[in-house]
């Protein structure tokens, strides 16, 4: 089943947006996957709810743009969250 308010790609911002906050917990779920070296398919079948037999090349991007986005936020967008829980 698919997860409600998922985009296909997460909004492209230089800043955190209102969408990461949200999917705070498939970017942390997405990025474990990877270091553990899980299979993207069933990654994004688990994590996404989205059926890489069904639709693969919107599964696969769906992963890699969120997995894209993830690796973002760990280098950058979290310095707004930690910012933003000081105030």
């Amino acid at each position: 089943m698919k997860k409600p308010g998922l985009l296909d790609q997460p909004p492209e911002s230089a800043q955190l947006t209102d969408y990461d906050r949200a999917h705070m917990k498939e970017y942390m779920r997405v990025l474990d996957a990877a270091a553990e070296g899980a299979d993207w398919r069933e990654a994004v079948n688990v994590i996404f709810g989205i059926s890489p037999d069904a639709e693969p090349e919107r599964a696969r991007r769906i992963h890699d743009s969120h997995l894209a986005r993830a690796r973002w936020m760990t280098e950058h967008g979290y310095r707004e969250l930690v910012r933003g829980s000081r105030h």
